[in-house]
């Protein structure tokens, strides 16, 4: 199905847009993380999460209230969320911390949330669920996080260095990069927790804008050969618009299923989610702007694509005719 025939789009013409878009949303993301930081899940800090639902309607100030007497001088650290449908009545209310990490002391934390509920009378409810991680088991998780991504990237590097060429497989990664960047700005500036279920859709993301540059990648390299006489951009820009079609319908069937889990998914994959919604966005922005741009800018804009394809063999010198002399004509007899 083709839904662009015969484009033409000068993309490279935008690319120092495009990169100081980028930089306005990387620093804006930095800016929130230096002066809020960016929140961290049960698995990354440690702690207690417990998941409560009340017969009736309860407004969050009352369980604040009554967690607030329970949890002297703490009370400030602890998170209350509206969980699931407001019509349940849910909320999911998360302790930072779970102190020693030992015997009957991981799950004290739970009961005192359930007894400063029931001693206060803020309602009757029904405990739905709860989740309970050690701080040392936090930093675990998030050390391993970190390592997945870093290796992943080293993974694409050398990949594509060594099935392309090592200006692509740069172009690749800082494009990656990028991507992460732009996602946890958003991350930070929404205010989402840093998750395993986020550390997932990261690394999905990354493989999903990884396969999406590679495609035009190719592309590129098959224009290199056929055309020779033109500049590089004018490949670029070429390579960009014949893959135009499908990355258009790449990203919007993956959007469309991103979308639907964000909003039908439910409390538990929101972060998951819209993770791969802000992902699936900026890696296809960054395959067509960013990964192109450096690619030009490493090797050069105005350098023709024949002096990068291998030579030809010369045609071999012509050999001087040799004169033949005139043939004298016979004599009549």
């Amino acid at each position: 199905m083709h839904i662009f025939k015969d484009t033409h789009f000068d993309f490279l013409r935008w690319r120092w847009h495009a990169i100081a878009l980028s930089w306005a949303v990387i620093l804006a993301g930095v800016f929130v993380f230096f002066t809020r930081g960016i929140p961290l899940g049960i698995e990354f800090a440690g702690g207690t999460a417990v998941i409560v639902q009340f017969d009736q309607p309860v407004p969050a100030q009352n369980v604040r209230a009554a967690l607030d007497k329970s949890f002297p001088g703490g009370g400030d650290n602890i998170v209350i969320q509206s969980y699931g449908d407001a019509s349940q009545n849910m909320y999911m209310i998360r302790v930072p911390s779970v102190g020693a990490e030992a015997g009957g002391a991981l799950s004290s934390t739970k009961q005192q949330v359930t007894d400063a509920l029931t001693r206060n009378n803020v309602g009757k409810f029904t405990e739905v669920g709860t989740e309970i991680v050690g701080p040392a088991v936090g930093r675990e998780l998030r050390s391993r996080g970190i390592w997945a991504t870093v290796l992943s990237l080293i993974g694409i590097l050398l990949y594509i260095a060594f099935r392309f060429q090592f200006s692509f497989g740069v172009g690749a990664v800082v494009a990656t990069v990028h991507d992460l960047l732009v996602t946890l700005a958003f991350l930070a500036i929404f205010r989402y927790d840093m998750s395993l279920n986020v550390i997932a859709a990261i690394l999905t993301m990354t493989g999903y804008s990884t396969n999406d540059t590679i495609v035009i990648f190719d592309r590129v390299r098959e224009n290199l050969r056929s055309m020779r006489r033109d500049s590089l951009n004018d490949v670029i820009n070429a390579s960009v618009n014949q893959t135009l079609g499908r990355t258009i319908i790449t990203a919007g069937t993956a959007l469309l299923t991103s979308l639907a889990l964000f909003f039908f998914g439910g409390e538990v994959l929101h972060g998951f989610a819209f993770t791969m919604v802000v992902g699936i966005i900026t890696g296809t922005y960054s395959s067509i702007f960013i990964a192109a741009a450096i690619v030009s800018f490493w090797r050069g804009t105005t350098t023709r694509a024949a002096a990068r394809a291998p030579a030809t063999t010369a045609p071999a010198p012509q050999q001087p005719q040799r004169k033949q002399k005139p043939q004298r004509k016979a004599r009549a007899s």
